[in-house]
């Protein structure tokens, strides 16, 4: 079953909780919030956005602009052109988002360095001889 469908048998309380869950898990994906804060300066292009969202593949940006549109994140405008040409605006519903995703990515921006030294500190403190964590 895939994990857009996770939920369907789920009645009640649970169908809410799941909803909010499968929600937050596609906003706060690798990808989701870059395209997001991109697309939310006006429409993008998929050039754009391959350029502006450091390390996503042509595939994987595909799939995260589909899953978003899905959502209702992200709205998707073809152009009758030769080549056709696409651009993708946030919805109402990504606009309302916005600001809390430039919150988390400012935070993330300024936590950075002290991150990766409680990681390193971490793994040097649970090494064991070999250089394998030790449980």
């Amino acid at each position: 079953m895939s994990q857009g469908n996770s939920c369907v048998s789920v009645v009640g309380q649970q169908a809410r909780a799941c909803t909010v869950r499968e929600a937050l898990d596609r906003v706060g994906g690798k990808w989701s919030v870059g395209i997001l804060v991109a697309a939310s300066q006006g429409p993008v292009r998929f050039t754009e956005l391959e350029r502006q969202v450091e390390g996503i593949s042509r595939r994987m940006l595909t799939l995260t602009l589909r899953n978003l549109e899905r959502d209702g994140l992200l709205h998707r405008r073809v152009y009758p052109t030769v080549p056709p040409k696409v651009e993708y605006t946030a919805t109402p519903m990504a606009l309302e988002l916005y600001e809390s995703l430039v919150t988390l990515t400012a935070w993330a921006e300024r936590h950075r360095a002290a991150i990766t030294e409680a990681r390193a500190a971490y793994d040097r403190e649970h090494a064991d001889w070999t250089g394998s964590r030790a449980d």
